[in-house]
């Protein structure tokens, strides 16, 4: 049996957890009030996550909790700076074609791109059989727990920024175990929202454009992650539709294996350090801006796909501090 998980607080301003069965109902969670302390059990006990949610309690009401605010992003850790935001990108098929628009103008020549390069390795080496170690993918850290932005919240772009952009995506939850394990909670729908202006500029200042916050779905799906997942992902302005394209992920539709991705990033010994959570993004193949879209202050992005039964969806906002930024460093 497969649950999703969602994270609220009740009226009073108590935290909750929720689970939400194959039904549809959403019931509290006795054994834990957040997912981490959920994870925690799980491990503890040695059991999925599912059987640590154990017996459910009453009925839980998320559609009133979601209009009301009360919906917390699915996952969180007490101490922001122990929750890492991490992503790989050009691992779907068709990721490459918006990438390489990007950066071929920065070339001449029939020289393919690094883009396409990157792309292409993952093609041949992204799928390994059992007992291999496929190609590694490009890889990029987003930031910590401060971050990531519940359901509803703004994704709001440094003042600095040249853009706001969606990419959707899917998104592996993992807790460290004590022992240094990494143990997969499950997927979210999300937004990796970056700056796609700032990466075309320069391919090398991708780590750049990454910087930037990013949005969970309410709900955690527990267990596998379908190897075909579709939906859609649009931008709404002024209560209008103004720009919409499907969206495919799942293993079926991308070049690299879930596997292998987990595996390169969780071979950094520094990514197993007990205790702490790690939000990875899987990647996307579809993107507004290589379509030559401008997104605009107020537009509001939203995300569906199936399995998840509710949408990830964000207004853009930018940060109001003065658009340049001078940090001036003191010696001491």
């Amino acid at each position: 049996m497969s649950l999703r998980f969602v994270q609220l607080k009740t009226p009073e301003g108590a935290r909750a957890l929720a689970a939400i069965d194959e039904s549809g109902a959403a019931r509290k969670v006795g054994s834990a009030d957040t997912l981490y302390a959920l994870g925690q059990l799980a491990i503890d006990k040695g059991v999925s996550l599912v059987d640590a949610a154990g017996a459910l309690g009453e009925a839980i009401d998320v559609a009133a909790a979601l209009a009301e605010g009360r919906v917390l992003a699915p996952i969180d850790h007490a101490d922001p700076a122990h929750l890492v935001m991490t992503g790989t990108g050009l691992t779907h098929l068709g990721s490459a074609e918006g990438r390489d628009k990007m950066h071929k103008a920065a070339q001449s020549g029939e020289q393919l791109t690094d883009s396409m390069r990157m792309f292409l390795m993952g093609v041949e080496g992204g799928k390994p059989a059992d007992g291999q170690e496929g190609v590694q993918p490009e890889w990029f850290y987003k930031g910590d727990g401060t971050q990531l932005v519940g359901p509803g919240q703004p994704l709001t772009s440094p003042s600095f920024a040249k853009d706001g952009g969606e990419e959707p995506e899917i998104a592996g939850v993992y807790l460290i175990g004590p022992d240094g394990t990494p143990h997969r909670l499950g997927f979210c729908l999300a937004n990796e929202f970056s700056d796609h202006v700032i990466e075309r500029g320069n391919y090398l200042w991708l780590a750049h454009s990454k910087l930037r916050q990013a949005a969970l779905g309410p709900e955690l799906l527990s267990g596998e992650l379908p190897a075909d997942v579709r939906g859609a992902s649009r931008i709404v302005r002024g209560g209008e539709t103004v720009w919409e394209k499907p969206f495919l992920s799942g293993e079926a539709n991308m070049s690299h294996t879930i596997a292998n991705l987990e595996h390169h990033h969780f071979k950094y010994a520094l990514f197993r350090r007990p205790g702490d959570v790690h939000v990875h993004f899987f990647g996307t193949a579809t993107l507004s801006f290589s379509e030559g879209f401008q997104t605009q202050l107020g537009d509001v992005f939203e995300i569906e796909a199936a399995p998840f039964t509710l949408p990830v969806r964000n207004p853009l906002a930018q940060d109001a501090a003065p658009a340049e930024v001078t940090v001036t460093v003191k010696a001491l």
